[in-house]
């Protein structure tokens, strides 16, 4: 089964006690190198520099597993940061230096035409509101002209409601966008946390009704701590109570994880643990994509 996620990887400043640890992450890119190391072959879909970070960064995914025959080169952009801090309850936020980002541009890339045809065939299509945030009007468009290419093809789309309000001129614009993604998603993983930001009324339930009224064919609700909710109703609560070390990464984690399950064949509410276990793997780490341990509940 080949997956292709789309998104922007980008340059991660984590702490390192007194210093700064220097790696990588994207909400996308981590669900891509975590759908990687559980043995799927996925490729990934973005565009960075042609200078050194750019450079070290495609080498670096590549050694995860990722194909990276879809990162396009942008002749004159280069790759975003971000930082990352977190609170004493391990919550993190973020810093970011990315308005000129080599993914911003990566569908107006001479490039993209082969990229996208690449993609049609693909089984999985995965991306997020983040992915559409990041792209012009065209860019968008481009993005959903091609998880509709995908689903005609008869693959599957997976769509993360990851909603970044500055990343929006308006709540307006961001619901637009996130309703037509919506609208081409198989499976669908809003955080009810972004979905009070975009909907001060909305609740896990509504959420559910919304996605699925829209067309999504199943909508895990994901509840932060209280686990998530199910298509049919029921919440799955993770298997352990964690003091988290660093929250960076946990629902793309929990993305993959259930994913992964999913794609195996598994029943959603055990592919709903199976997100659980590895997002508590990575809360309990710094960086939104820790290093590979023994202990990492990879299938």
């Amino acid at each position: 089964m080949r997956i292709c996620v789309v998104g922007e990887g980008m340059l991660e400043l984590s702490r390192a006690e007194r210093d700064w640890r220097l790696g990588y992450g994207g909400d996308t890119l981590n669900t891509a190198i975590h759908l990687a190391r559980c043995g799927h072959a996925v490729a990934f879909l973005t565009a960075l520099g042609s200078d050194p970070f750019s450079q070290q960064l495609k080498a670096q995914w590549a050694a995860e597993g990722l194909d990276t025959t879809l990162v396009l080169d942008h002749p004159t952009r280069s790759a975003g940061l971000y930082a990352i801090t977190t609170d004493d309850a391990g919550e993190r936020s973020f810093t970011y230096w990315r308005d000129s980002s080599a993914a911003r541009d990566m569908f107006a890339l001479a490039a993209a035409e082969a990229a996208v045809h690449a993609c049609e065939a693909v089984d999985v299509f995965v991306f997020s509101l983040i992915s559409l945030a990041i792209l012009d009007h065209d860019g968008r468009r481009c993005l959903l002209d091609l998880a509709a290419r995908v689903r005609a093809h008869g693959g599957k789309v997976a769509f993360d409601g990851n909603y970044r309000p500055r990343l929006w001129p308006s709540h307006a614009e961001a619901r637009h966008w996130r309703d037509a993604a919506i609208a081409l998603a198989d499976i669908g993983l809003p955080t009810l946390d972004d979905e009070v930001l975009l909907d001060a009324n909305a609740t896990a339930a509504s959420v559910t009704a919304h996605w699925q009224a829209l067309g999504c064919g199943e909508t895990v609700v994901k509840l932060g701590p209280k686990g998530c909710l199910l298509p049919d109703g029921r919440v799955i609560a993770p298997p352990h109570v964690l003091v988290p070390r660093d929250t960076s990464g946990a629902g793309d984690a929990f993305n993959a994880g259930l994913l992964d399950a999913w794609l195996r064949g598994a029943p959603i509410a055990e592919a709903a643990l199976a997100g659980h276990r590895l997002a508590g793997w990575v809360v309990t780490r710094a960086g939104a994509i820790p290093a590979r341990s023994a202990d990492a509940p990879y299938t």
